[in-house]
């Protein structure tokens, strides 16, 4: 393997290490283990979606040298989808899943944890510009690129994303 593979390698390890850090406390709840009972693109997980959300929002925060509070990052992206409910099935007290789920995923984080305004803004606002309130802070912007990113490569299957997704949800799983 050449050196920027091992650069590469190092930096995924590195990632993980630290998505493991911010997410245990979170991936041992047993409601946000439901979220593998549910599909969220494709045939990728509620769970695994957000897990990946979060790797790539640290990611995006170190390549772009934004020094988030990458414990908020890492909250607030495992619970930007915490809506608990399979959104393929019509459900009138929703309404429009895509318009009316950061509010309801909201709803249901508040319930759980003890959130800060950031986490909040992040579950509110992850769907700008469909919802049109605009992300306040920079950890609120970068899980909502990270949101789409993640929510393209689920939809239109790239398998080098999903084996990595895969990877890092075994990972996270085997160590909570």
């Amino acid at each position: 393997m050449g050196e920027t593979g091992l650069k590469t390698e190092e930096k995924q390890i590195e990632l993980i290490a630290l998505l493991k850090e911010y997410a245990q406390a979170t991936l041992k709840r047993e409601k946000v283990q439901s979220m593998r009972g549910y599909i969220q693109h494709g045939d990728t997980t509620t769970l695994d979606h957000a897990i990946a959300v979060a790797y790539y929002s640290l990611m995006l925060d170190q390549k772009w040298k934004l020094n988030c509070d990458q414990s908020s990052l890492v909250r607030g992206a495992l619970l930007h989808d915490y809506f608990l409910y399979d959104w393929h099935q019509p459900h009138k007290e929703y309404g429009m899943h895509g318009f009316t789920h950061p509010g309801t995923a909201l709803r249901n984080a508040a319930q759980d944890f003890d959130l800060n305004l950031v986490e909040r803004n992040i579950i509110a606002r992850h769907m700008f510009p469909l919802v049109p309130i605009p992300p306040r802070y920079r950890e609120s912007v970068v899980v909502c690129l990270a949101d789409k990113f993640c929510s393209l490569n689920e939809t239109f299957s790239r398998r080098r994303y999903l084996s990595l997704v895969k990877l890092l949800s075994a990972a996270l799983i085997l160590h909570s």
